[in-house]
């Protein structure tokens, strides 16, 4: 029986070794989505209130840029793993990309597209040291710890 798959997608080398994982282990019949959440700072460039600070309205249009340049570079690197997933035998209409805006909190929008009928969801882990992972966190750690009605595996 084919699953729904979810994949935390964040652009990085985990996660290409994620895709990696999936495309070697799942059945090429599995839907997989590849997802990703965008912090919210991108909302900074629509604002044009006179509270800003001085600083960062003269820095406004670079900050911009950067944000614009991480949409791309996500997009692109969402591309590569679509090539490697049907180089793997995946049907490109099993493939889908889906990008959000952080609403709540990655973690917790991860879940909440998860509640979306998917079967598992996989993700990285981060390379935090254990003392940071202990003192903030990291999504892979708060997705295990709250994922109540969906399978998670994360990959190493």
């Amino acid at each position: 029986m084919a699953q729904k798959i979810l994949i935390a997608f964040d652009s990085s080398e985990n996660a290409m070794r994620v895709v990696e994982y999936v495309a070697r282990v799942f059945s090429t019949e599995d839907t997989v989505n590849l997802f990703h959440v965008f912090s919210d700072t991108a909302v900074l460039c629509d604002m044009h209130s006179p509270e800003l600070a001085e600083y960062f309205v003269a820095q406004q249009s670079s900050f911009c840029a950067l944000e614009e340049k991480k949409k791309k570079h996500v997009n692109e690197s969402m591309e590569k793993a679509k090539t490697l997933l049907l180089g793997a035998g995946f049907q490109e209409k099993n493939i889908g990309f889906k990008l959000e805006i952080k609403k709540r909190g990655i973690a917790r929008d991860i879940l909440r597209e998860a509640e979306d009928g998917y079967d598992l969801i996989v993700i990285g882990r981060r390379g935090l040291s254990a003392i940071a992972e202990f003192f903030i966190g990291s999504v892979s750690q708060k997705i295990l710890n709250a994922a109540k009605q969906v399978a998670v595996l994360v990959v190493s």
